[in-house]
């Protein structure tokens, strides 16, 4: 289960969690009892957002939640590895940490990219992992919390303005993401030149 997943790798930085559920017309109490109950034997909070319904004052019971935790369950943050280990290894951590992968593999080109990058001084550079937002992989189909893959880096460079070294995974590219449906295909101008479909 991905919530599962994404609570446990929040827990791993050693900071207090707090899961939010936006809440729709459309959802039942018992859903919302069980997101609760979830979290609550995960260890961590849960807090109910209207603000869909009720704007504003819809977020009071996720602001509260926050400054109560903020008050009464102090973090000790800690980040999952050492500026010092290398680019390959600090990649393999978040694979295997975060991404719950068996291992990772490389293209020449990305071995090639990663000790180029070392080799001009950025080795102690946190590692940015660009890959489908749809999988814990890198591969899109694999949805849930999948078990028994292999994370493929393909390529890496550094943004030294930004401060971290990028790595390339699967087929993902690096430009702003689009929706599966492009919001074009749902404009269209009538015979009066009315234009509908643009928000």
């Amino acid at each position: 289960m991905n919530l599962e997943k994404h609570i446990e790798n929040i827990q791993k930085y050693d900071v207090p969690v707090i899961v939010t559920l936006n809440s729709f017309i459309t959802d039942t109490e018992a859903e919302y009892a069980y997101i609760k109950k979830f979290c609550e034997d995960s260890g961590c909070e849960f807090a109910l957002s209207e603000v869909w319904a009720k704007g504003g004052e819809g977020g009071v019971a996720l602001a509260e939640k926050v400054l109560h935790t903020l008050e009464h369950r102090p973090g000790n943050f800690h980040v999952l590895y050492p500026d010092d280990m290398s680019l390959k290894d600090k990649i393999h951590t978040i694979a295997a940490e975060i991404y719950g992968a068996d291992g990772v593999s490389y293209t020449p080109a990305a071995s090639k990219a990663l000790k180029n990058i070392e080799d001009m001084g950025f080795k102690n550079l946190p590692v940015c992992m660009a890959k489908t937002q749809y999988s814990l992989s890198d591969d899109q189909t694999k949805l849930g919390r999948p078990t028994g893959f292999t994370i493929n880096v393909r390529d890496a460079y550094v943004s030294a303005g930004a401060g971290f070294v990028v790595a390339l995974t699967g087929s993902i590219m690096t430009m702003p993401g689009l929706p599966r449906k492009p919001a074009a295909e749902g404009i269209d101008v009538d015979s009066e030149g009315k234009i509908t479909g643009l928000f």
